[in-house]
């Protein structure tokens, strides 16, 4: 998970925000108490999504309270008082997916980040651990994700669909296994194929230039010459997205409908507008 499934917050209703605030602190929250405080810097939207969508799912509110913040104890956040399952899940993801980030990050660099990246290691392989006894199913899938994705990218003739198919199976993975009955769960399954493929596709965008300098593996470095290529991205983007959003309208909730409908139309369209066209918006076009 990368940190680009944000919600648009201008679009929110204030009552909105306000719970997605408090998932997201309460996700901090959840981290801190699990992990250790260390862990809260790796919290992430994209977790906070995946807590907002199992809450929404399990359908009863969870209730709001005030309390010190965790991180500033001169202010006062609001937390969501229920919800323990769906914040641990999304705690164990959040963990699991740094630690096995970590690991393509210490064959991927050199020098001083190396150095950090393997002092880092052993705290969360402790942490994953941990998460992965809680719950094994999304501790396999990330790794699976991980061990299939250094496979692809060691590959010569690795595509742009084969690229992003261990993040797309992840998500698909981990969301499948919401499911109350098996038409749910093929809904939510292709929500998280979808999703994990916008996902790791936007993030390559978002790196295609600094991958063109260096010489590193992306996907999309096969049509650097192809004309109008911002645009070619945008449409293959745009499938992802709509396949996401049309999958998600096929479940049975109200709880942070409105929210999540904010997230999947208008959050992840603004992050790929300008992760896509920033050079555009920095010229003033």
């Amino acid at each position: 998970m990368f940190g680009y499934v944000t919600v648009q917050k201008d679009e929110l209703l204030v009552k909105e925000f306000n719970q997605y605030k408090s998932v997201y602190c309460g996700l901090c929250r959840k981290l801190g108490r699990e992990y250790g405080i260390l862990s809260r810097f790796i919290l992430s939207y994209d977790c906070t999504f995946y807590a907002v969508l199992l809450l929404a799912l399990r359908g009863e509110c969870p209730g709001y309270e005030k309390k010190i913040c965790r991180c500033n104890p001169l202010k006062k956040c609001t937390y969501i008082k229920n919800g323990e399952e769906a914040l641990s899940k999304a705690s164990a993801l959040s963990v699991v997916s740094v630690y096995f980030k970590i690991i393509d990050n210490i064959a991927d660099t050199k020098g001083v980040k190396r150095i950090i990246y393997k002092a880092l290691k052993p705290i969360f392989k402790r942490w994953s651990k941990k998460a992965k006894n809680k719950y094994e199913y999304i501790y396999q899938a990330v790794r699976e994700m991980s061990e299939s994705q250094f496979r692809c990218e060691e590959n010569p003739n690795c595509h742009l669909d084969m690229a992003a198919e261990p993040t797309a199976k992840m998500l698909s993975t981990v969301l499948s296994k919401e499911g109350r009955n098996s038409s749910e769960r093929l809904v939510l399954s292709n929500l998280g194929y979808h999703l994990g493929r916008w996902i790791y596709l936007i993030d390559a965008a978002d790196d295609f230039d600094d991958d063109l300098k260096k010489g590193s593996f992306n996907p999309f470095l096969v049509y650097k010459e192809k004309e109008n290529l911002r645009e070619y991205f945008s449409q293959v983007l745009n499938n992802d997205l709509a396949q996401t959003y049309n999958s998600w309208n096929l479940l049975s909730t109200s709880l942070y409908s409105g929210i999540i409908d904010n997230i999947l139309l208008k959050g992840l369209a603004a992050k790929q507008n300008s992760v896509l066209f920033k050079e555009e918006k920095r010229n003033g076009d």
